[in-house]
C-alpha cells in the first residue's frame, strides 16, 4: 500500500437507498428501490458523475448504466440494525450497530407521555397520531393558531414531531419545549429522534380568526398556505460511542455539516456547519474539500428525505439528485492526493409507493480518490460500520466492536 489516506469525506444522500434489503418485507418495503423507482417515474435520471464512479453497477437505474471503466469504487452495505431510520444509520455508519430497533407509535403515544408533556409545557397539545408533516399542519394550523395547543404528530419512524408557530412560538421557546419533550421521551418511550417543526403562514386567510390572531402576535409571518420552515431542529436519544469519539480521543479533528451535529448530539465533533438545506450542504463540503484541516468530514444531506421522499414526489427528488450530480464534479475535483470520499446513504424513501416513510434499502457504496484504486467491486458489505472499519485502518485506530474495513481494496 503506497497511498496514505490523509482525510476522509464521507456524504450521505439522505434517504436515497438502492433496493430492498433481504428482510424488507418485514417493514413492509418490499419492491422499495429509491433510486430504480425514481427513475422509472421520470423517465430516466441523469447522474453521469455517480454514473462514472459506479453507480450503475450497483441498482439498474434507468438512464445511468453501468460504466465501463468507472473511476471509484462501488457496492452496497446490508444494514445490521434493526429499523430503517436515520439515527440508526448514521450511527452504524459510525460503527455503533444497535441490538433492539427504536420504538414507534402507530396509533399515536401513550396517553401517560402525553399528559406528562402537557403538564410539563403548560398547555394541551393537538394532533397524536402518525401523519405527514405537511399534511398535519395543513389539517390542523387553524386550530393550533386559535388555540396555541403545539401539534404532536409521529411517524412510521420512532420519531416525536412537535409542530409550532413562529408567530405565536419563538423559535426558542420551540427548540424549549422540544427539550422538555426529550426529557419525557425515555424508558419504553425512548424515541429515536424529538424533532422541532417550525411553520409559517396564514393558512391562505381561510379562517379570519386565524389572521387575526398572527396579526395580533406582533411577529413577523407569511401569508399564504402552512409552511414548514428550515428552523427545523432534532433532537436525538444520546448516541453509543462510535469511530467520531475514538478519533478525538486519538487527537485527530471531525468536522460535521448539517444535521450530523443533532444525529450524533454534538459527541465526536470538533466542529460542524449548521447548514439548513443541500444547496448549503454542498458549499460547506465543498469549503472542508478546497480550504478544511478535518481529519473527517462528516455531511449529510436531508432534502432527498425531507423534501421528496416523504412527499412522494419523484420528479422533486429526481431534480435534487441531478443538481448534486451536477455539483460532484466541483468536489472530486478539489480533492488532494491522499483524500477519500465516500458517498452513501442511510435509508431509503421510495417516492414510488404509497408510504410516505423511510423504506429498508441497501445504501449504494461509492468510493473515490483521485490517488486511489478504479473500478473496485466493494460487494455487498455486512454492515454499514465497514464505513468506520475503513476509517479506523486509515488513521491507525483500533478495530471496533463492528465493521470490516474495506481500504485494502483502495490502496495501490
Amino acid at each position: 500500500m503506497t497511498c496514505e489516506i490523509r482525510r476522509i469525506f464521507i456524504v450521505v444522500l439522505d434517504g436515497v437507498g438502492a433496493g430492498e434489503l433481504p428482510d424488507a418485507a418485514l417493514y413492509g418495503d418490499a419492491g422499495s428501490n429509491t433510486l430504480a423507482n425514481t427513475a422509472l417515474a421520470v423517465g430516466g435520471l441523469k447522474l453521469p458523475n455517480m454514473g462514472k464512479l459506479g453507480l450503475g453497477h450497483v441498482t439498474e437505474i434507468l438512464g445511468v448504466p453501468p460504466d465501463p471503466e468507472p473511476t471509484g469504487c462501488f457496492g452496497k452495505m446490508l444494514e445490521a440494525s434493526p429499523g430503517k431510520d436515520t439515527v440508526t444509520g448514521h450511527w452504524e455508519i459510525a460503527g455503533a450497530v444497535l441490538e433492539r430497533p427504536f420504538p414507534t407509535f402507530p396509533l399515536g403515544f401513550p396517553e401517560t407521555l402525553i399528559s406528562a408533556f402537557e403538564r410539563a409545557i403548560g398547555t394541551a397539545v393537538i394532533g397524536n397520531c402518525a401523519a405527514s408533516g405537511t399534511e398535519i399542519i395543513a389539517r390542523l394550523g387553524a386550530e393550533h393558531v386559535r388555540t396555541d395547543s403545539p401539534i404532536v404528530y409521529t411517524s412510521a419512524d420512532s420519531v416525536f414531531q412537535i409542530a409550532m408557530h413562529e408567530a405565536l412560538y419563538p423559535i426558542e421557546r420551540q427548540y424549549e419545549i422540544c427539550r422538555i419533550a426529550r426529557s419525557l421521551c425515555n424508558g419504553a418511550d425512548e424515541v429515536g429522534r424529538v424533532i422541532c417543526r417550525p411553520f409559517t403562514g396564514d393558512g391562505e386567510g381561510y379562517d379570519k380568526r386565524v389572521v387575526q390572531k398572527l396579526e395580533a402576535s406582533g411577529r413577523p409571518f407569511e401569508l399564504g398556505p402552512f409552511r414548514r420552515t428550515e428552523r427545523r431542529k432534532d433532537f436525538p436519544v444520546a448516541p453509543p460511542k462510535t469511530v467520531l469519539d475514538d478519533l478525538l480521543d486519538a487527537g485527530r479533528r471531525v468536522h460535521a455539516i448539517g444535521k450530523i451535529y443533532e444525529i450524533f448530539d454534538g459527541r465526536g465533533l470538533s466542529s460542524h456547519a449548521p447548514t439548513t438545506n443541500n444547496t448549503a450542504h454542498t458549499a460547506a463540503l465543498f469549503e472542508a474539500v478546497e480550504n478544511g484541516d478535518a481529519d473527517l468530514t462528516f455531511a449529510n444531506l436531508e432534502d432527498f428525505d425531507m423534501l421528496y421522499g416523504h412527499r412522494n414526489d419523484a420528479a422533486g427528488l429526481a431534480q435534487a439528485l441531478e443538481e448534486w450530480d451536477a455539483s460532484l464534479p466541483r468536489i472530486t475535483g478539489a480533492l488532494k492526493p491522499g483524500d477519500l470520499l465516500i458517498v452513501t446513504a442511510d435509508h431509503g424513501n421510495d417516492p414510488t409507493t404509497p408510504s410516505t416513510d423511510h423504506s429498508r434499502e441497501y445504501p449504494f457504496l461509492l468510493a473515490y480518490g483521485s490517488s486511489l484504486n478504479r473500478g473496485i467491486d466493494l460487494g455487498i458489505r455486512g454492515t454499514y460500520a465497514d464505513i468506520a472499519g475503513a476509517v479506523r485502518e486509515a488513521f491507525g485506530l483500533a478495530a471496533g466492536p463492528s465493521g470490516v474495513s474495506f481500504l485494502k481494496a483502495l490502496l495501490h
